[in-house]
Order: C-alpha cells, then sequence, then structure tokens
C-alpha cells in the first residue's frame, strides 16, 4: 500500500474521531460533489517516507496532538519520587505543565530557597519530632480532594515516604502550602488517600517501629514494633490538617501498603494491604534469611479492613492514648469497638481498590497471577454473623475469606494496580508481564457485553509497569478514554544518556470498548521516580491567572501583614532598627524599588518584596549572588527574605524571570561595608 493510500485509509477510519479531513473525505465519509474539502500538505507525502511512519505512528500522533493555545481535557497530578515534587502533566498531549515543589526547595518557583513565605520554610523552622531540617522528600501517591467521591479540584495531598510526612497543596496557585509530619513514625507508604468528602486523609505507616520514636531491639519486634493508621483532619476553610482533630489506630507490626478508601455502599470503611505476616526481621549479615525472603513466606497476607467513621466516634468519646502528641486508638480498643477486622488476601499484595460503585474490591498479590475482588456486601454480612476462622496473634478477627470473595480473575504475572473507567471494565498492571490488562466486572458492577469476571485485553507497555492511572478513575464516576502506566524501566525506548535513565510514562487510548487499547505516547520523565499519579478533568481546576491583591501572601492566602490597605502609591525604603536593616522593595517592569542597598557586615536584613504586576503572566523574580536566595514573585505577591549580611562586597541584585524588553535592566546593588 502507498503512503497516501494509507493516509487514505487513516482518513477514513480516524476522521471523525480526531477532526482530520483528508481530500475526498470527511469524517469517514465520501465526500459529495462539491463540499468543502480539507487536504495535507503536499509535503506530507514526503515527510511520511522520510520518517518511515506507519499508520498507527500517524494515528498515534493525531490522538495526542494538541495546537498550541489549544488546552487538555485532563491534567495528570503524578508524583516525583525522590525529587519530592510533583508534576502536573496535560492528557492527552502529555506537557508537562508544571513541576509543584512540595518536599524540596525549588529556585524556579523560589521554594524553600530562603523565602519565609513557603511551607519548606515553616517546616523546617519548627522543632520536629526527631527530625532535623530536611530538604528532600519521596513523594509517591498523589490524591485530589474530593466532593461526594468527585473530584472537586480544590486540593492535593502528597506523601513522603521516606520521612513519614504529609503535605497540602492549594490548587487555586498550585503551591504547598502546609507539610505535617507523623510525630509516631518515619516511614509512610498507603498515603494520601482521602474520604468521599475529604474529611480526612488517611496515612498509612509502612514498616514497623517502636511508636513514638522509641527504641526497642529487633528482638522484641513482636512485643514492641507496630503500624499506624492516622486519620488526619482536614479544614478545607482554612486549607490546612486540623492537627488537635486527628487520630490514628494502632495495627499489628505487619508492614502496611497500600490504601483506598470506601465509597457508596462501602462508604465508612477503609482498606489497607499489608504484608510480613511472618513478622521476619531479617539479619542477613548474621546469615538469617533477607527480608525478601522472609516476608513471601505465607501464601496469605492480612487486607485491614476499618470502619473509620466508628474509630471517628471511638476517638472522640476519648478512648485513646497519646503518643508524641498524637492520639491513638490502642490496638485492643480498635478490636473491642469492632474498628478493625482482617480479611486475607494473596501473598505480597501491592494494590487495593474500591470499585466506583463502592460494591467491590479488587486486591492484587506480586506472587499470585490472579487478582480477587470482595464484595462489600458480604464483608458486611460477615461482620455482622461474627463469621470469623480465626484471630491473628494480637486478637485481630479475621473474617473467612470464603465468606467475603466475590471472584477470582486470573491475568498474568506479577498483578499490582487496579484502575477503572465508566464503561464496566477494570484495567490491571502486570509488573512481570509488562503490560495492562483489561478485564470486565462482575456480579452487581457488570456492564460490559462480554459479560463479567472476564479478560478482554493485554496491553504491552514498556517495561515494568508499577501504578496505572485512568481518567478519574479512583472516583465515583470516572471518565474512561485515557490511562496512563507508570513504567519503571525505559531500556531502549529513548537516547541514551548515560547510566541513569528515565522513567516512562506511556499514554494508552481506552475510550473504544469495542476496539483494541493501545499505547500512544511516551513521556520520558527525566527527573525522578513517578510513581502514582491521579488524573481530573482540567474544567474542575479553578486556577488563579493573579492573586487577589497586591501584597498577598501565598502562603498564608491572605494579605501580607507588611504590606498597607492602600496599595495606590506603595514606595520602597530602608530602615535601620537597632542590628536590623528593613528593606521593603517594590518590583514592576522594568525596575526594583529601591535599586541601592547599603549594610554594614554582621547585619541582619528582613528584606520584602512586592510586586506591583496586575497582568497575567506578569511574574519577576530576585536573587541575591553568594546568599543563597531565589524568590518568584508573581502578580500582587509579597514575599519576605531574612538574612545576615556576613559577607563585604558588592552584590547586584536582579530580577529572575525574563520579564520585558529591559528584563537586563532590572537590577540593583546590594552593597556590605566591612
Amino acid at each position: 500500500m502507498s503512503t497516501w493510500a494509507k493516509w487514505l485509509l487513516l482518513g477514513a477510519v480516524l476522521g471523525g474521531a480526531v477532526g482530520v479531513g483528508l481530500t475526498g473525505f470527511r469524517g469517514g465519509k465520501q465526500q459529495e460533489a462539491g463540499a468543502p474539502t480539507l487536504s495535507l500538505p503536499g509535503d506530507a507525502d514526503q515527510l511520511i517516507k522520510d520518517r518511515d511512519l506507519k499508520p498507527d505512528d500517524v494515528a498515534a500522533a493525531l490522538a495526542t496532538y494538541q495546537p498550541s493555545g489549544r488546552f487538555d481535557e485532563f491534567v495528570m497530578f503524578a508524583s516525583g519520587g525522590h525529587s519530592g515534587q510533583v508534576l502536573a502533566i496535560g492528557v492527552p498531549s502529555m506537557r508537562i505543565l508544571k513541576n509543584i515543589a512540595v518536599f524540596s526547595p525549588d529556585s524556579w518557583s523560589g521554594y524553600g530557597v530562603g523565602v519565609k513565605e513557603t511551607a519548606l520554610d515553616e517546616y523546617n523552622r519548627k522543632q520536629q519530632p526527631n527530625r532535623g531540617p530536611l530538604t528532600w522528600g519521596d513523594t509517591h501517591h498523589p490524591a485530589l480532594s474530593e466532593s461526594g467521591g468527585e473530584y472537586d479540584g480544590q486540593f492535593l495531598f502528597i506523601n513522603d515516604k521516606a520521612n513519614g510526612r504529609l503535605a497540602v497543596i492549594d490548587l487555586r496557585d498550585f503551591e504547598t502550602k502546609q507539610i505535617i509530619a507523623n510525630p509516631a513514625y518515619n516511614n509512610n507508604h498507603g498515603s494520601t488517600m482521602v474520604t468521599p468528602d475529604t474529611e480526612y486523609v488517611i496515612e498509612g505507616s509502612q514498616y514497623a517501629v517502636p511508636l513514638g520514636h522509641k527504641y526497642a531491639p529487633i528482638e522484641k519486634y513482636k512485643e514492641e514494633y507496630r503500624g499506624l493508621i492516622t486519620f488526619w483532619k482536614f479544614d478545607r476553610t482554612k486549607g490546612r490538617v486540623d492537627e488537635a482533630n486527628s487520630f490514628a489506630i494502632e495495627v499489628p507490626p505487619y508492614w502496611q501498603d497500600l490504601s483506598d478508601c470506601g465509597k457508596k455502599v462501602s462508604d465508612g470503611w477503609i482498606f489497607v494491604n499489608s504484608i510480613n505476616t511472618e513478622l521476619a526481621t531479617g539479619g542477613v549479615e548474621q546469615g538469617k534469611p533477607p527480608f525478601e525472603a522472609g516476608v513471601s513466606r505465607n501464601d496469605m497476607d492480612y487486607l485491614h479492613a476499618i470502619n473509620w467513621k466508628k474509630a471517628e466516634q471511638v476517638a472522640k468519646a476519648g478512648k485513646t492514648t497519646t503518643i508524641s502528641s498524637l492520639k491513638v486508638i490502642p490496638l485492643q480498643a480498635a478490636v473491642d469497638e469492632g474498628v478493625l477486622y482482617f480479611i486475607p488476601e494473596p501473598k505480597s499484595p501491592h494494590g487495593v481498590d474500591v470499585s466506583p460503585s463502592g460494591k467491590h474490591i479488587v486486591v492484587s498479590g506480586k506472587l499470585d497471577p490472579h487478582v480477587t475482588v470482595y464484595a462489600m456486601d458480604k464483608i458486611l454480612a460477615a461482620v455482622a454473623a461474627k463469621d470469623f476462622e480465626a484471630k491473628d496473634p494480637y486478637g485481630v478477627p479475621v473474617l473467612k475469606f470464603d465468606a467475603v470473595k466475590e471472584a477470582q480473575v486470573e491475568l498474568g504475572l506479577g498483578p499490582l494496580h487496579t484502575q477503572f473507567d465508566d464503561k464496566g471494565y477494570a484495567y490491571t498492571s502486570l509488573f512481570l508481564d509488562n503490560a495492562v490488562v483489561r478485564w470486565s466486572l462482575g456480579g452487581t458492577d457488570q456492564k460490559a457485553p462480554e459479560g463479567g469476571w472476564k479478560v478482554v485485553q493485554s496491553v504491552p507497555v514498556q517495561y515494568n509497569v508499577g501504578h496505572i492511572s485512568a481518567a478519574e478513575g479512583d472516583s465515583v464516576s470516572p471518565k474512561g478514554k485515557y490511562l496512563v502506566a507508570l513504567n519503571k524501566w525505559s531500556v531502549d525506548r529513548f537516547q541514551n544518556v548515560g547510566p541513569l535513565l528515565p522513567q516512562n510514562l506511556q499514554l494508552i487510548d481506552i475510550s473504544r470498548p469495542g476496539d483494541r487499547c493501545r499505547v500512544i505516547y511516551d513521556l520520558p520523565i527525566g527527573i525522578a521516580e513517578p510513581h502514582y499519579a491521579q488524573i481530573i478533568s482540567a474544567n474542575k481546576l479553578k486556577g488563579w491567572e493573579k492573586y487577589p491583591e497586591i501584597g498577598w501572601d501565598a502562603h498564608a492566602q491572605a494579605k501580607h501583614p507588611a504590606v498597607p490597605a492602600d496599595t495606590s502609591n506603595l514606595k520602597g525604603s530602608v530602615t535601620v532598627k537597632g542590628d536590623t536593616v528593613e528593606v521593603n522593595m517594590m518590583a514592576i517592569r522594568s525596575h526594583f524599588d529601591p535599586e541601592h542597598v547599603k549594610v554594614k557586615k554582621g547585619q541582619k536584613i528582613k528584606w520584602t518584596v512586592t510586586s506591583l504586576e496586575s497582568t497575567h503572566d506578569g511574574t519577576h523574580g530576585f536573587c541575591v549572588p553568594s546568599y543563597n536566595l531565589a524568590a518568584s514573585i508573581e502578580p500582587g505577591e509579597t514575599v519576605t527574605v531574612e538574612f545576615v549580611a556576613d559577607k563585604a562586597g558588592v552584590f547586584p541584585f536582579y530580577c529572575l524571570e525574563f520579564c520585558s524588553a529591559l528584563h537586563l535592566e532590572m537590577m540593583g546593588y546590594l552593597m556590605v561595608e566591612p
């Protein structure tokens, strides 16, 4: 088939779907005589030949191409792994829109590089429990705020697995507003899932430790080590976690892994995977089995089923103890009050996902080729009937596996995570088989024409896929259309850039249930390892174009106290108060006011910069060489930097953003006299 014939075929197939008209075709149909036509540029045929493009290549390009000025239908928020950041990515274009600084400093946004009005600076100024100042994190699981189980586009939460922290991002300006550290432990993982109305943000511990940052020898593991599921109360009005009204539940020292919140019929419950029900303690250096062998001996581990609404009542009734300022429901109280139950799950699970209806809970075991599906009505019935098969060594009742299981579907090797669409299909990643499997839900969730609990297609991806994310695939109303595979390896997919390779995010078209799903875009991520993502409809995001008024404190989301109410005639000033020099500086295209700041070596400097801009995208920056300061000042924003002038000399400060034709002239001098 000639290349031109392929184009005609492609036009016939895709014309209506992607808005492409070829000569003689429109919307996949032969044009009527005299009807207007669109044709490809004359050099298109040669371009196809030169680049050796196949019809599938062209189809993928058409499906993802977004002309400049046309916005994406969805936005994906992907964790940035050990960069400590979050990425905002357009879908289907897969254009990286923004790097949101969270746990690590970022000079472009002026976050944590000397600027006082940032969550990172606020966090590091506090006396943290058993933690020093931190300038990095390992972000894993972003979670969008929800109303009625729907993403509402107001807030984004993200965890730091390495240091047991959680952060709040305000999606009005896409900036981090709060960082809190769990006072009782160091690691988290099954975070930061939210309850359906964002009453709580869930944080599950990962590796068991003696709670409260205490010491206990590893030989006392069974007696002294524990896990913790923390429920951080979220105040939507303030946009902050309310630590005083938060609580946690003590759980056995199994390694709690991923989690998901119930919805609709399962609302009020959360589900948490666990591994190491063997209570293995490692010790390969002593000739003992390594953790990788010790924690995978049992055929089944325990899915934690937690009645969080009942737990909330228990906490409010004061049936708690206090561990390092955190209210904790003791393990025995959780059992006695009917808060905590275990369900046998396939060994080494690394995924628990609740279906959109809330009727089914899907669990994947890394060492089991099946996904196991549990029915919420059966779980509730078993709890009510006390249909237990045993109690674990800590007295937690274990529901009978056959009493709560709905189905098992064999998918392949290394199943991990599951997402859902709006047509009755589930999608599960296979880490070892390098694939994403589409399969049909059954039971009361059955919609697919193939019938329930059936594999429909396996889509190859490259390579070693971990999490996957479908458009609103964690909500009560998934949108279908697109799914992203977050692959750990890229190997031969991109240009060699040395031994440290990018991860590969692959966009999969899942829009047509009667057609085959297919990969239509590869996106190398070269900053760190994205673990998980959530994808929201772009029209739900209501980001500000500029701050509400001149003199805005973006961290407090309020007027800055250093700026007067009347900002119509602001002028710069330098004032000496004892051993402190206070600089109030204005920034406007294309100069600073003042431009000369004279101080003596050893004086303290409090330097406040206010942008007088009111134009969308009229951003300025501010930096002082040799003093490790970098600020980004968006239209209307006020920021403060504080430092000691401990280096004598003349230091040109300047605007970091290319803001106008006279950008290079937007500068001044800090003169530090010896």
